[in-house]
């Protein structure tokens, strides 16, 4: 099954501040820069979603009250959470702070078919932390996945064996895992628009067109996912990168590292461990890759500082002044428990 928290972070905040609740509540500095870390789902009314930036999200809901994100307070109500899990499974593959895949197959607890014990775990996060969470249950990690976003907000929806082909069928091919913007287009272009679509299409044409991804297409599109549920996968980076449409100078990169960065710092505000290394990924307009990091003394503790040493390493590339890029990353490595991170000293530069 695959769990995931409805509007985490802005739910949290509802429940602890009763005035806050029925109230558009956008989780987010109020900074030029800032992005939206969660919205309530009266805030979702309004069209404002997550990774949206901070102003976008004040003109679409001026009414919205904003709050500055507490991770500390949402680590401690996930590690709850995860209590709750570990009653039925030991085989819990944690995503983020708010979402997790269960492998409930054999339970603790002895309930008979995984649907029930779904209801058990969202019966007993609602009673206990008066929150609300989604759940999908199906054969496999990409179905339930697609599944607990079925029937969001505090919802349960459950694809059995039988009705997989059926329920994949008129998907868009858009819902599948791995297939994003540029994926999107070139399916489209062979006549690919939905599940059922690719489902004509025999492995050795999807190979010659995609390569190994193909035979991934290829088994996605008849619900076939053989990932097992990996309890205790620690992340070890995190990042963001834009190509860019025309390609640009080393000195004009400042805009987009700020911007990347920022996404960065976002993403890893779900982690409950910390990150040691920044990392700046370059790639030339001759497609040559080229990395630069650096590990301070103390893991980053803003966006600012990130996004600070970010634009320092940009100094250490040592390439003609008129190369051109035609891609930029930002990514966070080296993940540590957070003692731990605080403790050890930096020792390459």
């Amino acid at each position: 099954m695959h769990i995931d928290m409805d509007a985490f972070y802005a739910s949290v905040e509802q429940r602890d501040d009763p005035q806050l609740r029925g109230k558009p509540v956008i989780v987010a500095w109020r900074a030029k820069r800032s992005v939206v870390c969660a919205a309530s789902y009266e805030a979702r009314q309004f069209g404002v979603r997550s990774a949206m930036p901070a102003i976008r999200a004040e003109r679409l809901c001026p009414c919205a009250v904003f709050l500055p994100p507490a991770f500390s307070r949402y680590r401690a109500v996930s590690r709850q959470v995860r209590e709750i899990f570990k009653r039925h499974t030991d085989l819990i593959e944690p995503l983020s702070l708010d979402e997790a895949y269960l492998d409930v197959s054999e339970n603790k607890t002895g309930l008979p078919t995984a649907t029930q014990v779904a209801r058990a775990i969202r019966q007993e996060i609602r009673g206990e932390l008066n929150l609300t969470t989604s759940a999908g249950v199906a054969p496999n990690k990409f179905l339930a996945k697609i599944a607990s976003d079925w029937k969001k907000p505090d919802g349960l929806f459950v694809i059995r064996p039988e009705e997989v082909e059926s329920f994949l069928s008129p998907l868009p091919v858009s819902r599948l895992p791995g297939v994003g913007k540029v994926t999107e287009e070139k399916l489209t272009s062979l006549g690919i628009r939905t599940i059922a679509d690719l489902r004509t299409k025999d492995l050795p044409t999807l190979e010659s067109q995609f390569g190994r991804y193909g035979v991934r297409l290829y088994e996605l599109a008849r619900g076939v996912d053989h990932s097992p549920v990996v309890a205790d996968r620690l992340t070890q980076s995190i990042s963001s990168e834009d190509t860019f449409e025309h390609d640009v100078l080393l000195a004009e990169l400042e805009p987009m590292i700020r911007k990347l960065a920022e996404r960065t710092w976002t993403a890893t505000r779900k982690e409950s461990r910390v990150a040691r290394t920044v990392v700046l990924k370059l790639k030339t307009s001759e497609f040559k890759i080229l990395t630069r990091s650096h590990t301070p003394d103390t893991p980053p503790s803003s966006c600012e500082e990130l996004t600070s040493i970010a634009l320092a390493l940009r100094s250490r590339v040592e390439l003609n002044a008129k190369q051109r890029f035609r891609l930029v990353g930002v990514g966070l490595a080296n993940f540590r428990d957070p003692d731990d991170a605080a403790m050890q000293p930096a020792l390459f530069n």
